[in-house]
């Protein structure tokens, strides 16, 4: 583990603990703890299969419960430890929470080894859209860029 130390370690040794509880709840095996100046904020298994939703992973789970506990949605100063290393969804939801560091155990071929497609999503990720084996259609309307121009005109928004 590059750049990590004991309490690191034991942080992550959590997530696993949470990843082996999801399993014996029906979930998947997968888990995640949220971290603030040396304290859990929040932990959570993947609830995927048991919530019926596809969105359900560990790590947007811990980070949904980060934000109700903290109150807020910029979860800058925080870690979150994951028992495997995120995949494109939950990385794209790391980033959007501003959480400043990211710790995982498995990782992506790992996962991929129990039949989880991380490692082919990040491939498809990296084709161009017309590449992708999802087909994608770009339709730039005539009126696509009005939601931004509104936003931007907005002067009572809150940027994130």
């Amino acid at each position: 583990m590059n750049g990590t130390d004991k309490q690191d370690e034991s942080f992550l040794r959590e997530a696993i603990r949470e990843a082996e509880k999801s399993v014996a709840n029906g979930g998947g095996p997968f888990g995640a703890v949220l971290v603030r100046e040396g304290e859990i904020i929040a932990r959570a298994g993947n609830s995927v299969t048991t919530n019926n939703d596809p969105t359900a992973h560990a790590e947007v789970n811990v980070i949904r419960e980060g934000g109700r506990r903290l109150h807020t949605f910029d979860l800058s100063g925080t870690v979150i430890y994951a028992s495997a290393e995120p995949c494109p969804m939950c990385l794209g939801a790391i980033y959007w929470a501003n959480i400043d560091r990211v710790v995982f155990a498995a990782s992506r071929d790992e996962a991929a080894g129990a039949g989880f497609r991380d490692a082919m999503i990040y491939t498809e990720l990296a084709l161009p859209p017309d590449q992708r084996h999802l087909p994608h259609c770009h339709l730039p309307l005539q009126e696509r860029l009005n939601p931004f121009r509104e936003w931007e005109e907005k002067s009572d928004k809150t940027p994130y």
